[in-house]
């Protein structure tokens, strides 16, 4: 997916799950702290502003703070952990 159409960085990576769910991808090793999420969040934002209806998922295979991962999911940010290879 382009990230261009959601007024995000062309660096932002994103999947299409299914119809209705949008993934932002994160590939590091590093991991996933408060700092990130709010920018998670902003971008997870920008997405439901162009596609009210979308779900917004993080799919990623980096460890997540485990205060992060709470503060994702009250956001509505569903956690896909992907299998490192």
């Amino acid at each position: 997916m382009d990230p261009c159409q959601f007024n995000l960085s062309s660096r932002t990576i994103l999947e299409q799950i299914d119809n209705d769910t949008i993934a932002l991808v994160i590939n590091r090793k590093s991991r996933i702290i408060m700092a990130d999420g709010h920018k998670i969040v902003e971008k997870a934002e920008k997405i439901r502003r162009e596609k009210p209806i979308t779900k917004v998922a993080l799919k990623s295979s980096a460890p997540i703070c485990s205060k992060t991962k709470v503060f994702l999911e009250e956001a509505g940010i569903k956690i896909l952990e992907e299998q490192t290879k």
